[in-house]
């Protein structure tokens, strides 16, 4: 059951930023992951803030230098849909055609999308982990085939964006609005990894939103994609994904982002993998070989090692694929 709360609807960003910044105070845009963790108890609430009618947070337009600029309120199919998205930035069309169901694609954002809470189970069920104030992360003795085997330190979540990969490996960046003002910061530097802050999932400050998601234009010669496999076809978060960007001259690469979704608690990217494709020629082998280099530092779990074949043919079938 959802407990009490008082609504409040927005009527500008400076009043929705007002109103967060009252103690207990949650935004609400799509909803979709808001609603679930107010009846898992994952926070608690005691306002309720709608920044669903900011039209100024929606829509996809050119910015003057060339790239794009999405607002935080607009919808995942919106972007999966978007002709522009999916000529020059195909990575997040094919990322966002992979979250989940097409009514939550409708319903959810892609800031949502970016800030969403994680999906491990003993955060999400009665149990007062690490991640909740608690002592102890659960997994690390418990039910652990889901959880990370890259990055885990104290807490050993994964990263349930899609979308937060694409975006990482085409370069984009974040701008957040708060009560001290405004700032940028690459999406790559957006999620907070356990070892910096156990109990934070991203760089927000109380009361801060993302405002929109700007992506740089694209190289010559950029070519991007991403992939995810899961348990189930649809409704279902990645077990292993990875979010490709090559700059080709030719056949040459001359330069590469492979970063991995389903692997660690932040998407992943892996430098790794990258150094042994950048400045080459992209074949099977230098395909197999940076796959091997992006799972050298695997740790995987009890339960969760079948994660390290998955992901090394993965990365190696995209690197072929997208050559």
């Amino acid at each position: 059951m959802v407990p009490p709360f008082s609504y409040l609807r927005a009527r500008s960003l400076d009043e929705a930023l007002r109103y967060l910044s009252q103690e207990g105070a949650r935004a609400h845009a799509g909803g979709t992951d808001l609603l679930g963790c107010l009846r898992e108890r994952i926070f608690e609430v005691t306002t309720v803030v709608s920044i669903a009618g900011l039209k100024e947070l929606r829509g996809i337009a050119a910015t003057p230098s060339g790239g794009l600029r999405i607002g935080s309120l607009t919808t995942i199919a919106e972007i999966a849909r978007h002709p522009v998205i999916q000529s020059k930035y195909r990575a997040l069309s094919m990322a966002a055609n992979e979250v989940a169901s097409p009514q939550l694609r409708n319903q959810g954002t892609i800031g949502g999308n970016l800030c969403q809470k994680p999906r491990c189970w003993y955060y999400r069920g009665e149990f007062h982990c690490l991640r909740k104030g608690g002592d102890q992360c659960y997994a690390v003795e418990g039910e652990n085939a889901y959880h990370c085997i890259l990055g885990g330190e104290n807490c050993f979540i994964v990263h349930p964006s899609d979308t937060a990969p694409a975006l990482v490996a085409l370069q984009a960046s974040v701008s957040i609005a708060g009560p001290n003002g405004r700032r940028t910061v690459a999406v790559e530097d957006f999620h907070m990894s356990p070892a910096d802050d156990y109990t934070r999932e991203t760089v927000l400050e109380p009361a801060e939103i993302v405002t929109e998601i700007v992506l740089p234009p694209p190289a010559p010669g950029l070519q991007s994609s991403y992939r995810k496999v899961r348990a189930r076809r649809s409704w279902d978060f990645a077990l292993a994904g990875v979010a490709l960007a090559v700059v080709f001259n030719g056949n040459r690469a001359d330069d590469c982002r492979v970063v991995l979704s389903g692997a660690a608690p932040v998407p992943w990217r892996s430098a790794e993998a990258e150094k042994v494709v950048r400045g080459r020629q992209l074949n099977r082998d230098r395909a197999a070989q940076a796959a091997e280099a992006a799972l050298e530092n695997a740790d995987p779990m009890e339960q969760n090692a079948y994660k390290i074949p998955l992901f090394r043919n993965l990365i190696e079938q995209q690197l072929m694929a997208i050559g």
